[in-house]
């Protein structure tokens, strides 16, 4: 069978293809190939700069055209190195003999075995992969991410002084402001934000075991510490780790992963309030005159985009969880479970970034309801009774808390005439009296954010 949209067990190439597809040259089989290629070609190229004979003797005007290699990787390119590797049965050895057969191509035969020198294939999968997950999550991720905070933002700031009940355990509480509750999830997210940025891209390089051994028998009077610190950092803009084992320990790797697990809930639970304001009323979403809400009920309007965003992620905070959990684990000097789990990364970024396409959408659509705000802040009188009773604490008068909750608890509606007759009836000065009953639950809602 074809491979195509319909065709894929993934909805995240298939029914989603249309919204992941900009992160295909990143976590793809032929992205990752791409990357491996680049690694490759770079490092060669770092020790000719570093004079490691007789790679001294070539003419630095080829590193362009080895450098071609990856900037002009295409499909059959990837195609060839998958046909080696039907043959290795190694993908990291099969790329090793791709990039020998252009050697040989450029004339460059005679130093075609200081590809891939010394290095075992962990050397260039935990490069390679944090690079492309770095430069996935720079080109793309992040910028979904502040586009989404950036709309939020705006809103909030649009609906800043709009009055709105708030709920503690579901139940009428004093009143808050619509922009000031988004305000709280930009907060949230982007003190995560920050988090994230300031995890580091770690990377191992150093040889079979990590210590080097086949370049130090090779060249002993090259301190091939130093060279990986400072080839890592300034030609692949990774961090090293150092010491390891065959392996990249993934701590780092850990660390992307439950911070974007962090930003994620926090996304989760604005799409629940959000899904929950609209089908309180508050608010509306705009119409799209062709769209369907349901197969059976023409009215219906429903948040699929919260719905979507809300799925898509939890299904990335389970894979991330498990990635988190499981790569910094492995036995001894190494076992291959990392392998076929880290392959899986480019899953969960890709629910992550149809579900940020989903809010940005929903988002979109919201319009306020101004009339049930008001509506519902009006029919819950009762919630000024905290602004009372701690406006009489100050005045000294006696039990104020109990004259309210006698009053007010478990009565039913208590509207602004049954205040306003509770006022009437203190033992208080008539300032007093008309300070109370100025407060009301559409001005009773403390500082804005």
């Amino acid at each position: 069978m074809e491979l195509h949209f319909l065709t894929t067990i993934s909805p995240v190439d298939g029914r989603y293809g249309s919204k992941t597809r900009t992160l295909a040259p990143y976590f793809s089989e032929m992205g990752l190939i791409q990357y491996r290629v680049r690694v490759e070609v770079e490092y060669f190229i770092a020790l000719c700069q570093l004079g490691i004979a007789p790679l001294d003797q070539v003419n630095h005007a080829v590193f362009t055209d080895l450098q071609n290699l990856y900037t002009q990787f295409d499909k059959a390119a990837a195609q060839r190195i998958k046909e080696i590797e039907s043959t290795t049965n190694h993908d990291v050895k099969a790329v090793e003999y791709f990039i020998k057969e252009h050697f040989d191509r450029l004339g460059l035969s005679a130093y075609k075995e200081f590809i891939h020198f010394g290095l075992t294939s962990q050397d260039i999968n935990n490069t390679a992969i944090p690079l492309l997950l770095k430069e996935a999550t720079q080109q793309e991720l992040l910028p979904a991410l502040r586009q989404s905070i950036e709309k939020l933002e705006q809103q909030a700031q649009q609906w800043q002084n709009l009055p709105m009940l708030a709920r503690t355990h579901g139940q009428p509480a004093s009143p808050t402001r619509l922009g000031k509750e988004l305000m709280v999830f930009v907060g949230r997210l982007k003190r995560q934000l920050q988090s994230l940025e300031a995890v580091p891209y770690g990377a191992k390089f150093g040889g079979a075991t990590g210590n080097f051994n086949a370049h130090k028998v090779a060249y002993p009077n090259t301190d091939w510490n130093a060279f990986a610190n400072q080839w890592v950092h300034q030609g692949l803009g990774l961090v090293r780790t150092h010491p390891t084992t065959q392996i990249e320990p993934y701590d780092d790797m850990a660390a992307y992963c439950h911070a974007w697990v962090r930003i994620n809930t926090i996304l989760i639970d604005l799409c629940r309030d959000v899904w929950q304001y609209i089908s309180m009323n508050y608010f509306t979403q705009k119409v799209v005159a062709n769209e369907v809400g349901s197969s059976a009920m023409p009215h219906k309007v429903n948040p699929i985009d919260f719905e979507n965003a809300e799925g898509n992620l939890g299904m990335a905070n389970a894979m991330l969880e498990h990635l988190a959990n499981k790569l910094p684990i492995s036995r001894l000097q190494r076992d291959l479970t990392d392998s076929t789990v880290l392959r899986n990364i480019g899953v969960p970024a890709a629910h992550v970034f149809i579900a940020l396409q989903s809010l940005q959408k929903g988002l979109g659509k919201l319009q306020v309801n101004e009339a049930a705000l008001q509506a519902d802040l009006e029919a819950n009188w009762a919630v000024v009774a905290e602004a009372i009773q701690t406006i009489l604490r100050r005045e000294g008068y006696p039990a104020p808390y109990e004259a309210l909750k006698a009053l007010t608890r478990g009565k039913g509606a208590i509207d602004q005439a049954a205040i306003q007759q509770f006022i009437e009836g203190l033992e208080v000065s008539a300032a007093v009296k008309e300070e109370l009953k100025a407060i009301s639950p559409h001005n009773y809602t403390g500082y804005d954010a």
